[in-house]
């Protein structure tokens, strides 16, 4: 008699336990695809320590190598190595790289997006215009004759990496990716980040982009936003533990 009560106990609990178990809703696994974009005057090895962390925790990370011509050529680039994702993908932007991610975070493939002292534009809004409303500390673009901006080697240092080894900001500033100056006019009439969780990171110091300009885009967006404190233009080579971090959480919150 014991025995068979004993069954049936056990027989009963086992079911209570599945049907628990069907009844609670499945966890979303997270991202496993990041892609990484580049901001203007820089290309994508500067994203290397980042790139570093996060396949090392196991991540799918590809870079995207847009040619800064135009803005459409910008988001084409982009958009290409989307459609190469296996799934879903979280989508990161530096700088004017947010502008990409604004328009290209549409794409069916993006679950999530990441705006590293980022430009996160709403409609009718460009980077110029937002730039004179929130002034930056940086020194002017140098322009050439064909309409591509640089900024003058003497002055990257301290505007647009001044965290960084001067020897490797030196190499940089001329190694610079000349922009056309009409993606800083470009208009989204439809940003992603309206549809898609976003997080953002503000750079305290940043030069390029005023860090109340940063607060301001993290704030509309309602991104889950982090600070970075003494932090250049160039936090996501100073800084690339915490770009990584901010970037896996992301990752495993952005399907939840």
């Amino acid at each position: 008699m014991k025995n068979s009560f004993k069954k049936r106990l056990i027989t009963s609990s086992i079911t209570a336990l599945l049907f628990a178990g069907a009844a609670a809703p499945a966890l979303a696994a997270p991202v496993k695809n990041i892609v990484l974009v580049h901001g203007a005057f820089v290309g994508g090895s500067g994203w290397r320590p980042v790139y570093d962390i996060l396949t090392q925790d196991g991540y799918n990370v590809t870079l995207v190598q847009e040619p800064l011509t135009s803005f459409n050529d910008d988001v084409t680039a982009t958009k290409r190595i989307l459609d190469e994702q296996k799934g879903q993908a979280i989508l990161v932007g530096h700088s004017y790289g947010g502008a990409i991610i604004t328009e290209a975070g549409n794409d069916s493939h993006v679950a999530g997006l990441v705006y590293i002292a980022a430009h996160a534009l709403d409609a009718g809004e460009t980077e110029a215009s937002n730039g004179k409303k929130f002034p930056n500390s940086a020194h002017p673009f140098a322009k050439s004759a064909d309409g591509y901006l640089t900024i003058k080697p003497q002055y990257f240092p301290s505007d647009f990496a001044a965290d960084l080894p001067l020897k490797e900001a030196q190499f940089e500033a001329n190694a610079q990716m000349p922009t056309n100056a009409s993606v800083f006019t470009a208009n989204i009439p439809d940003p992603a980040w309206k549809v898609k969780p976003s997080w953002y990171m503000v750079a305290e110091s940043d030069k390029i982009i005023n860090p109340d300009l940063e607060r301001m885009y993290a704030a509309r967006a309602h991104s889950h936003k982090v600070e970075i404190p003494g932090a250049s233009h160039s936090v996501y080579e100073s800084h690339p533990k915490e770009v990584a971090a901010l970037i896996e959480q992301a990752a495993q919150h952005a399907l939840k």
